[in-house]
Formats: structure tokens, C-alpha cells, sequence
């Protein structure tokens, strides 16, 4: 396994609706589903707020008002060919009432839906384990090193 000659920095959108958090649901080449917030890696001369609100108008349809940080973590993500390393910052972030979820235009390739979950009993889904962190009603915490493995 060689590893990724550099550390991703990325963003993920914290989205509530009472006990229910803003997911994507994404599916691996095997048809197994999980779950994983919203967001993804900043760009060059891009500030965290401006890549939140892109990548979620490409993923969910909508420009979500990024708020305070809740939540920074080490993402290592490993497969049989190669490992990487995201440096990962979640924003609590709210978007209009009427939102009804919905796959962007531009959608991450293994996206399959947007939907509302519950971290208390999707939990397992999420890869990451970002559940743990959002049942706690902890914030800001370090999450520390957070590993899995991809098909």
C-alpha cells in the first residue's frame, strides 16, 4: 500500500433537522451503502466557508451558511492500492426550511441520494464514524484519528 504524497484538506457540512442530520448516501463498487456528511477537499486560494458552499451546491443542491466549527479530525482512508489522508474541518451549517433533499448537479461519483438521517440509529453506516461525534452534543472536540478501509 503506498501512501498519499500529501494530506487532503477538506470541509463537511453539520446540517440538522431536529434529531436528523443532512446525509449523502453513497454506494461502493460491492452495492454496499453508507453514510458521510456532505462537503469535500478545498482548493487553492479557496477559504473553507467558499468550498462548503460549493461543494455542497455540487452535492446536495444547495448553498448551505456555514456557522462555528464543531468538530476537526484526521481521516485516514485505506484501500487494497493506496492510503490517504484528509485533515477534516465539519461546520455546523443551516440551509433554507423548504429544502427538500436531493442530489446536486454535480454529485460525487458513488453518491446515490441525499436523505435525513439519525446518527443514534444510522450510526454504523457512517463512514467515517462522524455518529459518535454527532451524538455526543460535544463541540468543538478533536476527534483525533479516524480510520477505514474502502473495498
Amino acid at each position: 500500500m503506498t501512501p498519499s504524497p500529501s494530506i487532503r484538506p477538506t470541509v463537511r457540512a453539520v446540517i440538522r433537522k431536529g434529531r436528523f442530520v443532512l446525509v449523502q448516501v453513497k454506494a461502493w463498487p460491492t452495492g454496499q451503502r453508507y453514510l458521510t456528511l456532505p462537503g469535500g477537499r478545498q482548493e487553492v486560494g479557496e477559504t473553507m466557508a467558499d468550498c462548503l458552499r460549493r461543494e455542497c451546491l455540487e452535492e446536495i443542491g444547495t448553498r448551505p451558511d456555514p456557522g462555528e466549527i464543531l468538530h476537526v479530525a484526521d481521516v485516514v482512508r485505506r484501500n487494497p492500492r493506496k492510503t490517504r489522508q484528509l485533515s477534516e474541518v465539519l461546520f455546523h451549517a443551516t440551509i433554507p426550511d423548504d429544502y427538500i433533499p436531493r442530489l446536486g448537479p454535480r454529485p460525487d461519483k458513488r453518491q446515490v441520494a441525499t436523505v435525513w438521517a439519525d446518527p443514534a440509529i444510522d450510526g454504523a453506516q457512517f463512514q467515517p464514524r462522524y455518529d459518535l461525534a454527532l451524538c455526543s452534543g460535544n463541540a468543538p472536540i478533536y476527534l483525533g484519528r479516524l480510520c477505514y478501509e474502502t473495498p
